[in-house]
């Protein structure tokens, strides 16, 4: 399981849109757990990370690590 393509940061799009009509969400958090906060409406969402990894639908924005 070493497909670990997202990093913290990241604005991605997951399979099913939220309920407020947006795609894009934020990881903000990283460990055993992933919490991703919709862009729209700031709301925020803890995935498990194998969970998070099957809805993962692809990778919109990737962080600014400077």
């Amino acid at each position: 399981m070493s497909d670990k393509q997202y990093e913290i940061n990241d604005v991605v799009e997951m399979k099913k849109a939220h309920p407020c009509g947006e795609n894009r969400w934020k990881i903000i958090r990283m460990g055993m757990d992933i919490r991703i906060k919709c862009q729209g409406c700031n709301h925020s969402v803890m995935l498990p990370r194998k969970e998070f990894s099957r809805k993962l639908k692809k990778i919109i924005e990737k962080a600014n690590n400077d």
